[in-house]
């Protein structure tokens, strides 16, 4: 970070709208918290170890980040070229796997399940992001990045479009939910599950779609674009408490890079620079106040004035 880091307050984080005020805390500054990956992606909290895992996707490992030490270690390598992760509502982390192009559960005995590797008996592209509902059902997308090349997993043909599907929390059952986003990327939902975001990261300029979920939170429609991200690159992002979007963002400019904040009418607020592109954030620590967010290179933190709803 620059020498501006060292003063409050921190002019990284930056008032595009008066509401953006609330969110922020004078006294806290943008802190980088590692350096070394090749392209960072999928945070998750773990309050109950107080550290935090995510994804170097390229150099096929996912790293640990200690609360108490700062120490980074890895958590598993090979990580079977692991992207977005979440943990399920007992605690559990399930993962995003390019290269077995699978969604994984990893049991608490250090095990492996597979939630889901195919539709229909077709191979599933290489899912990218996933987030848990209440019930216990698991959203995930699939668009087709990990096997475009041999950089993130191994270059294929797809065997299916690109689409989010959901696992039922009680029977594993996958169901397609939307084939209509243009690569599907990031998703979450508003904090009562009335509405279901997804990036369509495939789109020119990309947008961030906005779903309405039916009454028995299985089912979503009226496809409808919530913020049109123009010159920026929304990719993984997560909701606070009060229904803001903070979205990973960039890419390759001062004024893009780093994190794009949202009201839940998709105006946006505030912009936390970075010196490189964002890729995914989730919220952490004793609160849930702390914004951890994956870069390019690196992984930064925040303490904002809200918390991440619960499960994201």
């Amino acid at each position: 970070m620059t020498d501006n880091s060292r003063r409050y307050p921190d002019s990284a984080i930056r008032v595009l709208d008066h509401r953006f005020n609330a969110l922020r805390i004078a006294s806290a500054s943008v802190e980088c918290l590692y350096q070394g990956t090749r392209w960072s992606e999928g945070p998750v909290w773990f309050g109950d170890g107080r550290y935090l895992l995510w994804s170097d996707i390229p150099n096929n490992r996912i790293l640990r980040w200690d609360e108490q030490t700062g120490a980074v270690t890895p958590f598993r390598q090979p990580s079977n070229n692991a992207n977005g992760h979440t943990r399920d509502r007992e605690g559990r982390l399930v993962s995003c796997e390019h290269l077995t192009r699978r969604v994984t559960r990893t049991e608490y005995d250090g095990t492996i399940t597979v939630l889901a590797d195919n539709y229909l008996g077709k191979r599933l592209n290489s899912p990218n992001d996933l987030v848990v509902k209440s019930d216990g059902s698991i959203w995930f997308t699939d668009p087709s990045f990990g096997i475009d090349s041999f950089y993130e997993g191994e270059k294929a043909e797809p065997e299916l479009p690109q689409c989010v599907y959901r696992i039922d929390g009680q029977t594993g059952e996958i169901t397609l939910i939307a084939d209509d986003i243009e690569g599907p990327n990031g998703l979450a939902f508003s904090p009562d599950e009335s509405l279901l975001y997804v990036v369509a990261s495939r789109e020119s300029p990309r947008t961030i779609r906005v779903f309405d979920v039916a009454a028995d939170g299985r089912t979503i429609d009226n496809n409808r674009i919530l913020i049109d991200a123009g010159a920026g690159t929304p990719d993984g992002f997560r909701v606070d408490i009060h229904g803001n979007l903070w979205c990973g963002w960039g890419m390759g400019t001062e004024e893009l890079d780093g994190v794009r904040v949202f009201t839940s009418h998709g105006e946006a607020i505030g912009h936390i620079a970075l010196p490189e592109r964002c890729a995914n954030v989730c919220f952490g620590g004793r609160h849930r106040n702390r914004l951890f967010m994956a870069a390019s290179h690196g992984l930064y933190s925040l303490y904002v004035n809200t918390q991440g709803v619960k499960g994201g």
